[in-house]
């Protein structure tokens, strides 16, 4: 199959976006698929790299990373090779800047479009619309109307599908889990290289370390971690939290991690080297989260397939993620999130086992499975058109 694939995130490191195209597009390329890639460029120049087309874009001031095109008219000379290309299957992957040229795209070729709708823009929408109700009505109206325009949608998981039934969406919507490339996170540190890296840190042997990796964005409720990580500090003073990453939020939780009194005892990295990611999940003991903004959250499967246990706030995107009690636990408040902390931190023996559980869990989010389940609805789609263009042929004769 001739697979094109357009993304407005392409060559930031730390996206779930990025992560998904690279591990669908490079899984379709080993199974014999011709795939390009359609994106925007870190500058205003257009180039084309292997089977990436970046067309020339500047920086939208919204959002980090976000740029935007000049232009999406299908005389600039990349669209012309696309189009010359014939793509058979259009697998678009955002909803804005790279949508149009999906579209001129399809119009012009015929392909059939198949939409992912990663991200529940809800929860992200008060960074350009103030009022959270006008925001939602913009986003339920905006999505119900784009997906009209596509023959499939992907959900990453049932908490996105249920979504998109509020909106309205009557559109087919198939769900399947993006895949993550499980090697670099079955990689080890040694206890030696554990405790070195730990000890750098400022970090004993005989702590407990929370850790949450990702982007420091407000969406992701870190606050609500700090509150409760000064709560557990209280009882048990053998307790650190590292944060790993950056973002906008990084200098308000920093403030606030001051105001509770434990600036000395959380433990802010700032961002780092995708090849070292693995080497900072290792240096957690329990994986933390009080997001409620993530569609699947492939931090979590990194955290696992690390070997971590979960606490994380209760969330839909977590079903198959977390079994309650064999590797980690939801909370829905202060209380539980504060018991959950005793008994993990106070039970090594079950640390060990949830561990070995996490392993096994992650296991099931393979990069081959996501392609395999991709690569049907593909051609699911093409085959359907066959039908129904044999049909019409067969209408018109008669």
């Amino acid at each position: 199959m001739r697979i094109l694939i357009t993304t407005d995130l392409y060559t930031t490191e730390t996206n779930g976006v990025v992560t998904s195209v690279r591990n669908l597009s490079n899984e379709l390329i080993k199974k014999g698929h011709d795939v390009r890639i359609l994106t925007f460029s870190e500058n205003t120049h257009s180039r084309k790299e292997g089977n990436v087309y970046y067309i020339k874009s500047m920086p939208l001031e919204v959002y980090p990373n976000v740029r935007m095109p000049f232009k999406t008219t299908n005389r600039h000379r990349l669209m012309k090779e696309i189009i010359e290309w014939d793509p058979e299957i259009i697998h678009s992957q955002c909803e804005f800047f790279s949508w149009p040229f999906a579209q001129r795209i399809a119009k012009i070729t015929g392909a059939p479009i198949v939409h992912t709708y990663h991200t529940l823009y809800e929860q992200y929408v008060t960074y350009i619309i103030p009022s959270k109700h006008l925001g939602h009505f913009v986003v339920r109206t905006v999505s119900k109307n784009m997906m009209k325009k596509v023959n499939t949608v992907i959900a990453p998981t049932h908490k996105v599908q249920d979504a998109l039934h509020t909106y309205g969406v009557e559109q087919d919507i198939r769900v399947v889990p993006s895949g993550i490339n499980l090697e670099q996170h079955k990689q080890r540190i040694t206890e030696e290289e554990r405790a070195e890296k730990r000890h750098a840190l400022g970090i004993a042997d005989d702590e407990i370390v929370l850790i949450n990796l990702g982007r420091l964005g407000t969406e992701k409720n870190l606050d609500e971690l700090l509150v409760f990580f000064a709560k557990a500090r209280k009882t048990r003073e053998k307790l650190r939290f590292l944060i790993v990453g950056d973002g906008p939020a990084r200098e308000d939780l920093q403030k606030h991690a001051k105001e509770l009194g434990v600036e000395n005892d959380v433990i802010f990295t700032g961002m780092v080297k995708p090849t070292e990611v693995q080497d900072y999940y290792q240096l957690g003991d329990i994986f933390v989260s009080a997001s409620t903004s993530e569609t699947q959250g492939l931090t979590y499967i990194e955290a696992e397939a690390n070997g971590l246990p979960l606490l994380c706030r209760q969330d839909d995107c977590l079903k198959d993620v977390i079994e309650q009690g064999e590797n980690g636990y939801e909370y829905t408040n202060e209380e539980e999130f504060l018991n959950c902390i005793d008994r993990i931190a106070g039970d090594p023996e079950w640390r060990a086992e949830a561990s070995k559980r996490s392993e096994e869990i992650a296991a099931t989010f393979d990069k081959e499975t996501f392609a395999d389940s991709i690569e049907k609805v593909y051609k699911n789609i093409l085959e359907h058109n066959e039908i129904e263009d044999f049909e019409l042929i067969g209408a018109s004769n008669n």
